[in-house]
């Protein structure tokens, strides 16, 4: 069996049970009211999960099972959303809140629209507001990215990809030793919106490839050792959005022992709390993780599988 091959089977299971998991306890996350200030903890599970919904219908490497599920998952985050009203009237009130449509490009990205969303992104990205708020760097990308899945990153507001790039703790290509726990997350994320997840690995500059690339494996065997599981995650998913995949097959299998039966993928190594709210809460996110890194994975190991089987 060829590594690709295998890692492709590694990524499926791990993907599988974590979709399952998302989906089974989706109702843990149900917003009460449209004033998302109320339960802003819900808000940002319901726009992961969408996420992970999405990316899993965008890559097309689900069964029919799978695909049920994700669609059922997007569709109940849909509903919570009000089919995109909570995040229109969001926008609408709050001009400077990015994560309205940096959310519903997760929907958009589906085919799920709403028109008023349509009309007012364009509007605040002609205007600039996407771009002057005071954002870390890589929650700039974040935006740029939004407005690129909507389809809104053209004519003025226009993002600037390579000055976006630069500006981040990436872009500079520092001693690789100069990272923290936090900052980690930001080179997940930076390298995320570059891509769009994956999708157009070119979207990552080649210095920054390079870099990734030889210090990807350190990083990866430093959070092992620290038992940050949800970074792991975060970490083998930078490894399958480089043009050229960059991943070791016993960090999957690490993370398949580590993932519980019911699908479930912990944060840490912190006791996993038995109350289902409370489990929910703590692990969720690890598990979208879970589901992202596997789709990840599973869409570029299969494409590499076919190229060979090409060539």
């Amino acid at each position: 069996m060829s590594t690709a091959t295998a890692l492709a089977e590694v990524a499926h299971d791990i993907r599988s049970r974590a979709l399952g998991w998302l989906h089974t306890h989706r109702r843990l996350s149900t917003l009460d009211s449209v004033d998302i200030t109320a339960d802003e903890d819900t808000y940002k599970a319901v726009q992961e999960m969408a996420l992970a919904a999405s990316l899993v219908l965008r890559d097309g490497t689900a069964g029919s099972r799978e695909d049920a599920l994700a669609r059922e998952l997007l569709d109940f985050c849909w509903a919570q959303m009000d089919r995109g009203t909570v995040l229109y009237e969001r926008l609408l009130q709050h001009p400077l809140a990015t994560d309205a449509f940096e959310g519903y490009a997760h929907f958009a990205r589906s085919g799920y629209r709403h028109p008023g969303l349509d009309r007012l992104i364009p509007h605040h990205a002609a205007l600039g507001a996407a771009h002057v708020i005071e954002h870390v760097p890589n929650r700039r990308l974040a935006v740029a990215n939004a407005l690129r899945v909507t389809g809104h990153d053209r004519g003025p507001g226009a993002p600037d990809w390579q000055t976006l790039a630069r500006s981040t703790w990436l872009g500079h290509a520092p001693a690789p030793w100069y990272i923290d726990w936090m900052t980690g997350y930001h080179v997940t994320h930076t390298v995320f919106h570059l891509t769009d997840w994956g999708r157009h690995p070119g979207g990552l500059p080649d210095d920054m490839a390079d870099y990734l690339t030889r210090w990807l494996p350190v990083w990866t065997d430093i959070w092992t050792e620290t038992c940050q599981w949800d970074l792991i995650g975060e970490l083998l998913i930078i490894g399958s959005c480089l043009p050229e995949p960059c991943t070791e097959l016993d960090d999957w299998r690490h993370l398949v022992d580590l993932q519980h039966p019911d699908g479930l993928m912990p944060r840490d190594d912190q006791i996993v709390d038995d109350d289902p709210v409370t489990r929910f809460r703590g692990q969720y996110h690890s598990t979208v993780v879970a589901v992202i890194a596997g789709t990840t994975a599973l869409t570029r190991a299969l494409d590499t599988a076919v190229s060979a089987s090409v060539a």
